[in-house]
């Protein structure tokens, strides 16, 4: 199971510095979500073994291992669009399953609402979040309720976005998204789903956390914790 929403580490406030991703922070984030993957691996694909095909864990530690990859072999003058679009590239064709295809779109319509920017202010990257969760949407043909990482991604995009509208300091839209992340996963557990290979199992799916939304979890808290 993943740990509770953590108190994230502020990197701006309202009245100082704003929020600023750039690419070396997205290098880290993301070696951190290999990392945060590989220690939960076991639990996921236990999830995936009532749900799926029982591998959910597995693929996703050989995709983001072959991410690391992809990374070294970027110039560090490689821009964070670029750089996320290579990222849901690698995904697509490294992760087995249907976790893949879907993941790796969201890191690719990141990656194109980002641009040509050299660093990311948090109403882009609020944009960006919404693109990934729309292109996952368009990808795995799913909506919010049909037990998929989307009951996770939706609201930790839509709350970014409020965060960003509402003027909240870094702190307090950090909490926002891991918050919304975090109750839109723990969502699933009551829900029957309505895609993927649990829908063969109709009302028996209900009970269980899907392990999809599981895992988005628990890469927006890699992504949410600055330290």
């Amino acid at each position: 199971m993943p740990p509770s929403p953590p108190s994230p580490v502020a990197t701006g406030s309202a009245t100082s510095a704003p929020v600023i991703i750039d690419a070396a922070f997205l290098r880290f984030a993301l070696g951190r979500a290999r990392r945060t993957i590989d220690r939960h691996a076991a639990a996921l694909t236990r999830l995936d073994a009532v749900l799926g095909d029982g591998d959910h864990g597995d693929n996703l530690s050989i995709g983001f291992r072959a991410v690391e990859d992809v990374l070294a072999g970027l110039s560090s003058e490689t821009l964070p669009g670029e750089l996320l679009r290579a990222v849901g590239h690698c995904l697509v064709s490294a992760v087995g399953g249907a976790s893949g295809p879907l993941y790796g779109t969201a890191f690719i319509e990141a990656g194109f609402r980002a641009g040509d920017a050299a660093a990311l202010d948090a109403p882009l990257a609020a944009s960006m979040l919404e693109a990934a969760a729309d292109g996952l949407a368009r990808r795995g043909r799913c909506a919010v309720g049909d037990k998929t990482i989307l009951d996770t991604l939706r609201p930790a995009a839509d709350a970014l976005t409020a965060a960003v509208a509402d003027g909240l300091d870094a702190p307090a839209m950090t909490r926002a998204v891991v918050r919304a992340g975090h109750i839109g996963m723990q969502g699933t557990r009551p829900l029957v789903a309505r895609r993927g290979i649990a829908l063969r199992l109709g009302d028996r799916s209900a009970g269980h956390l899907d392990p999809g939304a599981v895992s988005c979890f628990l890469i927006l808290l890699a992504f949410a914790d600055r330290r």
